[in-house]
């Protein structure tokens, strides 16, 4: 039996737990890889969302369905990101940035690429890595929403509370940065 997505909403905001369980179980990886990449820290990206999960079910029952559910729960998710790197001051160890899943380079390393390919490639992945070390937690988590989730402009804006325009602008600083960084590379 295939139910709703509008039936499992309306029996999370009744307060049943397993229809929440159900409501957001697709949706808990995403919001890790999201997490991880904003907070570049496995633990930090687990305590995220753990409490943006336990933030929207507290708050479900004033989810007003103006944003999608999706859309919403995104939002909850890198707030509380943003806030572990606030609650942490920004330390973060080098080796916790490797455990993060997902990440957005190795999804495009050629395995079967020659030596010098491979070198290059981990090169370009080491900068990376160090230049969003360095991004502003603004830039990192709009780039990583745009280049990463694929979200709009417009879904990015309404995430970090900004006006589009604002939003462009940070993801515009990120991607400068990169490329000022990959430069030698090329």
């Amino acid at each position: 039996m295939n139910e709703s997505k509008e039936h499992w909403l309306a029996q999370a905001r009744e307060g049943n737990a397993a229809a929440f369980r159900r409501l957001v179980e697709p949706h808990t990886r995403p919001l890790y890889g999201l997490c991880a990449r904003i907070t570049r820290d496995s633990a930090l990206a687990e305590d995220a969302v753990q409490e943006a999960l336990f933030n929207a079910w507290r708050h479900l029952p004033g989810f007003d369905g103006r944003a999608g559910f999706r859309t919403w729960l995104h939002r909850i998710a890198v707030n509380a990101a943003l806030e572990q790197l606030r609650k942490r001051g920004r330390h973060r160890q080098e080796s916790d940035t490797a455990d993060c899943d997902d990440d957005f380079l190795e999804a495009h390393v050629d395995e079967s690429s020659g030596p010098d390919r491979r070198a290059i490639g981990a090169e370009i992945h080491q900068q990376t890595e160090r230049q969003l070390e360095r991004m502003s937690a603004i830039e990192r988590t709009a780039f990583v929403m745009r280049h990463n989730e694929g979200q709009s402009l417009e879904e990015i804006a309404h995430v970090l509370s900004m006006n589009t325009n604002a939003c462009k602008q940070a993801i515009f600083r990120a991607v400068r940065k990169l490329r000022i960084a990959l430069e030698p590379l090329r």
